[in-house]
């Protein structure tokens, strides 16, 4: 898959997550302890935004109903059935890049 360039490295600190389009579709790339990591943007529970929810470590939560996910693994909380795909992110001069389809 291609790497895009989504965001300024900035503009994601540390323990913050954010929204970002690729390609038509939406991710959340969460810094945890400096380290990135990029899930699918929705969750698979209700459709909501991953990328506008919150982080507690590596805890992702989702804003609609608190559904969480382990932004390195794409694990659920309790289900495990229940993912979400995870992509691989470098970073570039300075740049957020994530491998996306």
């Amino acid at each position: 898959m291609p790497l895009v360039n989504v965001k300024p490295l900035s503009e994601v600190p540390q323990g913050a997550v954010i929204e970002v389009e690729a390609n038509g579709a939406t991710y959340a790339v969460c810094n945890v302890d400096g380290e990135l990591h990029c899930v699918d943007g929705t969750c698979p529970h209700a459709g909501g935004p991953l990328g506008q929810g919150t982080l507690h470590g590596n805890h992702l939560v989702c804003p609609l109903h608190g559904f969480g996910f382990d932004c390195r693994t794409g694990l659920n909380d309790d289900d495990e059935d229940m993912t979400v795909q995870t992509y691989r992110v470098e970073v570039q001069d300075g740049n957020v890049l994530i491998d996306v389809p």
